[in-house]
Order: structure tokens, then sequence, then C-alpha cells
């Protein structure tokens, strides 16, 4: 089975970035814990991250034409402002989870909209670095 992990802006300075409220664990740290899950479930596996848009939505494009089974998405601050990310999985049907490492429904007013999020299949908020291997998890158990 083929996962794609796709990471938008800022997530590459997890352990720097207000650790209060995404941990320390690096980004170095987060790549580690996926590939070692990725390897243990025997997945063919890629994690990616990007600042920019338009890369994310490039890589979930070429998702489609690369066969990926699924995707785990991260989209940063892209989550309130990008319909652009909307459109691309909506348009590719890959079967998508949302994760975010804090919980975003306790934070500003402005991140409690996510364009994503329909159309993902699922969303997994406030659970550390875990939250993206339940959503490999999801994605993969009884597949």
């Amino acid at each position: 089975m083929k996962i794609w992990v796709i990471n938008g802006p800022n997530i590459n300075m997890l352990g720097i970035r207000e650790p209060e409220i995404y941990g320390s664990t690096t980004y170095e740290g987060l790549l580690r814990l996926i590939e070692e899950h990725a390897d243990r479930k025997a997945l063919d596996g890629k994690v990616m991250q990007s600042n920019h848009e338009g890369d994310l939505v490039d890589w979930i494009q070429q998702a489609y034409g690369e066969g990926v089974d699924g995707i785990v998405l991260n989209p940063g601050a892209y989550t309130h402002t990008s319909i652009a990310l909307l459109d691309a999985l909506k348009a590719v049907r890959i079967p998508t989870v949302e994760v975010h490492i804090s919980k975003v429904e306790k934070r500003e007013a402005f991140r409690q909209v996510s364009y994503v999020r329909q159309a993902c299949i699922a969303t997994i908020t406030g659970h550390g670095p875990k939250g993206y291997l339940e959503a490999i998890d999801l994605l993969t158990d009884g597949k």
C-alpha cells in the first residue's frame, strides 16, 4: 500500500516553533517516527514538506498519477485559507486524513475553519506527532 504524508508551512520548524503548543519533537524526529511506523506496516511511504501552497497542490495531483492509496495531510495554516488544496483533494478523490499536532478547535477563532476537511475521511487533532501514526493506521487498517 502506498501512503504519502504531506506537510504544509512551518511543520519543518517543529521543536523550535511554540513548543508549548507543538511539543519538543523536531521535524527530523517526526520523520523518524513516521518512517519507522511505515516500515513496521510494510508500507510504500513518502513524507514531504513545503512552505509553498502550489507545491502541496502539485503533490496531491502527483499522488493521483502515481497510484497513491492514501494521503495524510497536515496543511498547516493553509487549512484555514486554501480552497486550492480542497479542490485538489476533491479532484483526485484519494482517501485523505487531515492531521494537526495541536488541538486546533481549542485555539484562535480563525483556526476553527478547515477548508480541506470536507474532502477528508477523518480529522485527527491534538494528538501530537502520534496523530500521524493514527492517520496512517486509519488509512491502512482493513485494506
